[in-house]
């Protein structure tokens, strides 16, 4: 239990004396000024357009709906 106390004591210490690393740039003076007049505006595009209701049909005899589906037919 002592060791790895120690190790990660060390890992804890070798960590902090180590060396900065390069700051980030700063992304708001990079980025570029966007004109409303070019943007094309968003439409609402309904996500059920398309969507016919496919309700079941009614419980078959499962033997009937397998010979219907067989090669032969």
């Amino acid at each position: 239990m002592k060791i790895q106390l120690t190790l990660g004591a060390s890992a804890l210490a070798l960590g902090a004396c180590a060396y900065e690393p390069t700051p980030l740039p700063i992304v708001t003076a990079q980025q570029a000024v966007t004109n409303t007049a070019i943007a094309s505006p968003i439409r609402y595009q309904d996500p059920l357009a398309g969507y016919t209701y496919r309700g079941p049909t009614g419980p078959r005899d499962w033997r009937s709906v397998n010979e219907e589906q067989t090669e032969g037919n």
